[in-house]
């Protein structure tokens, strides 16, 4: 039975809870902090060119549990879903990837944006992410449309969107404050298969 929007917007039942053979996508935790602060401080360099500037308590424990309680009410409210990347095998944090700007109504869309710390980058696993979000975003949300904005020189994430079959449709001047500047985006979609039937209730 397809579930109406209304039913998402209020509560999901359930977390999402993604996984393969090899990864799986969940919602942050609080016991995910120690993780989390190795990955990130370890993976500053790497990651501050393509990121908001970080605040002065950043990493802090206090600062992340703050993050986890607004990523539950952003989940719970409909709005956005944050997603924590894990290998497997040993329960290892990888990155993250959130499915964020969810637009129900005429548009029926999101926008993702994903982050890898830098002893993982290059080896797929953003990849496998992108795999188990996509046909959650069109089979279990319901969307028509998959949106996401990539600084232009950013090559390697151009090389992630296009192998998961995103095209390019335009530039966004002075999209997003990256770094310290306002810098220049380029979107990219993905649209629903037309084997995805859309729900009957789509605009309810």
């Amino acid at each position: 039975m397809t579930r109406s929007v209304f039913r998402f917007l209020s509560r999901q039942p359930d977390s999402p809870h993604l996984r393969d053979d090899t990864h799986f996508l969940r919602l942050p935790r609080n016991s995910d902090y120690t993780q989390w602060y190795k990955l990130r401080s370890e993976s500053r360099a790497f990651l501050q060119p393509w990121e908001p500037l970080w605040r002065p308590d950043e990493l802090t424990e206090s600062a992340f549990r703050a993050r986890v309680i607004r990523n539950t009410q952003e989940y719970s409210s409909g709005l956005a879903i944050p997603l924590f990347l894990f290998r497997q095998s040993d329960e290892t944090l990888l990155g993250g990837l959130t499915i964020g700007l969810i637009r129900r109504g005429v548009a029926q869309a999101c926008m993702i944006g994903y982050w890898m710390g830098q002893p993982f980058a290059g080896q797929g696993h953003m990849f496998a992410a992108l795999q188990l979000a996509i046909p959650y975003i069109f089979k279990e949300l319901e969307l028509h449309r998959i949106e996401a904005a990539c600084i232009p020189d950013n090559h390697k994430s151009i090389r992630l969107l296009e192998s998961a079959g995103f095209e390019r449709e335009g530039l966004l001047r002075g999209y997003l404050n990256i770094n310290g500047e306002w810098r220049d985006h380029a979107l990219y979609s993905l649209l629903v298969p037309s084997d995805i039937k859309p729900s009957k209730k789509l605009y309810s």
